[in-house]
């Protein structure tokens, strides 16, 4: 029988034969190490199939079947974990991306803040068509990649990663959060608008791209995050440089949705002003929630505080993503 790494070399190199070109053979490398590595923290951490119980802090990786595809989702359970009601954030990975990069704390600090803060911190791993599951994408509605195109239930999915983690470990059902990158943020405005049990969002440059009627059950506080000079997923909106080719609803329209449907004040007030960022808050009206923006001048499409993602521009460090969103959701 094939291994699960030559099979996914198989996908790679027909993909790259498919598009053609000299830069995609130039890429092909360097997706097999990528790869590789993903086999290689799977062998040291199998994957459990059973919804075993967390009494521990520490590091979990556990699958399931769904829909007839097999999905992963990590755990982080901070040391500070005593077995009582404790605050959950579900963080979502880029498109192109994997759990494991999401969860890497040199790229994104959330295994620091989780311990600083004393959350858990769940990492699904979006559909991927490789058996190692890189290159994965999320549904978000226009976009993004093979889990759009496939029509992919990702909020089905992450509803019972919520669900199955809930049965885990004691999990305050009051204070789940959801938080994600580029099309995993796309897939939290998604989760807001259809997955009652998220409390509270925090996008990083991912506007709001869900298609069709949004009805969120409760108003969903959120504090989205983007740079004014992102070229993936421009400010303004339109087609950015990235592969997806989706022309993305812009910062503005997707903060203009959300204050109606979270019933914010439409007076946006200035909450914090620091060099190179601020945030302006639109304040709950009774029976709303608090919708937020900060915007960074630079760091292109990053995330604010955290390290240097493949090549990308230097993510801005005038303000920490990670800081403002916990103290965010902390005073909800």
């Amino acid at each position: 029988m094939k291994s699960r790494f030559l099979v996914g070399v198989g996908v790679l190199a027909a993909v790259g034969a498919t598009i053609g070109g000299t830069a995609v053979a130039q890429r092909l490398g360097r997706l097999q190490q990528i790869m590789q590595r993903a086999e290689q923290q799977r062998s040291k951490q199998p994957a459990d199939p059973n919804a075993t119980a967390i009494t521990t802090p520490g590091n979990y990786r556990f699958s399931f079947m769904r829909d007839g595809i097999t999905r992963e989702y990590l755990v982080h359970v901070p040391k500070s974990y005593r077995g009582s009601p404790t605050p959950m954030l579900v963080a979502l990975h880029g498109g192109g991306g994997d759990a494991d990069f999401q969860a890497d704390d040199s790229k994104y600090k959330l295994i620091s803040k989780s311990e600083e803060a004393g959350f858990i911190a769940v990492f699904p791993n979006g559909y991927s068509r490789i058996p190692s599951g890189i290159l994965a994408t999320w549904n978000a509605g226009a976009c993004c990649g093979a889990a759009q195109k496939n029509n992919v239930d990702d909020v089905g999915f992450i509803r019972e990663v919520i669900h199955r983690v809930e049965r885990q470990a004691a999990i305050d059902p009051a204070r789940i959060f959801a938080t994600g990158m580029s099309n995993g943020a796309m897939m939290s405005w998604r989760l807001a608008c259809e997955a009652p049990e998220i409390r509270a969002i925090a996008p990083v440059e991912g506007t709001d791209n869900v298609t069709g009627r949004c009805a969120p059950s409760h108003p969903v506080a959120a504090i989205e995050f983007h740079a004014a000079d992102d070229p993936n997923v421009p400010f303004n909106g339109g087609v950015g440089v990235g592969p997806s080719h989706t022309n993305f609803i812009s910062v503005p329209a997707t903060q203009a949705k959300w204050v109606q449907l979270d019933r914010a004040d439409s007076n946006a007030r200035r909450v914090l002003t620091v060099s190179g960022a601020h945030c302006d808050l639109q304040a709950p009206k009774p029976g709303g929630a608090p919708v937020e923006l900060c915007l960074t001048d630079t760091g292109g499409h990053s995330w604010p505080g955290g390290g240097t993602q493949q090549g990308r521009k230097q993510p801005s460090m005038a303000i920490s993503a990670n800081d403002l969103m916990w103290n965010f959701f902390s005073s909800l």
